[in-house]
């Protein structure tokens, strides 16, 4: 006869070791209207708005960004891009995300000025926008610059505010590094 303590230390020891095991992982999937693999996050990055900003606009409700790196593979033919959306809230609004230098990443070794970009035709993104009046668009990133942005331990989304009168900030409401880190190796970005 087993008895009762042994199997909840088994049951215990089962469930510990699959939390161990369990890592942030990119997802891939086959775009069938294109015919591209598209590599992923399994869901975005989200960022919050800092309390500076959203006490200065006395705001109920904060606005949230999100951010996930996006690689298009046509037949070897790889490009890589960056799907940002903007979830409005009643606190310090963004101005318009596809605007020229509206959106600026800051890492440890310095600010990246974003270029918006064309997805290829047809396709239909990994990433859901979180509201549907919010703002969404893809930037234009290179290898070099996912590269960066695992290796920074700053990662902050600014964008120019409504009036232009100032930038409104986002800040990674978790540590971004090792996320980051998972898509480059999935995708074959670092040699890890």
């Amino acid at each position: 006869m087993i008895r009762l303590p042994l199997l909840c230390a088994a049951g215990v020891m089962v469930l510990l070791a699959g939390c161990a095991a369990q890592t942030i992982k990119s997802a891939e999937e086959l775009d069938e209207t294109t015919g591209m693999t598209v590599g992923a996050l399994q869901e975005p990055i989200e960022f919050v708005q800092t309390a500076q900003n959203a006490a200065l606009a006395n705001a109920k409700r904060a606005s949230f960004a999100y951010l996930g790196p996006v690689e298009w593979d046509r037949m070897g033919a790889i490009t890589y891009g960056l799907w940002i959306h903007v979830a409005p809230g009643n606190d310090l609004q963004v101005g318009n995300i596809l605007s020229r230098g509206a959106v600026t990443l800051a890492l440890d070794d310095g600010p990246m000025t974003l270029t918006p970009m064309e997805t290829p035709a047809g396709f239909h993104g990994p990433y859901k926008p979180v509201v549907s009046w919010g703002q969404t668009a893809y930037f234009e990133v290179n290898e070099e610059m996912l590269k960066r942005m695992a290796a920074s331990r700053k990662l902050v989304l600014d964008f120019k505010s409504a009036d232009l009168s100032s930038t409104v900030d986002f800040f990674p409401s978790h540590d971004t590094s090792a996320t980051l880190t998972e898509f480059a190796r999935a995708r074959g970005i670092t040699g890890d």
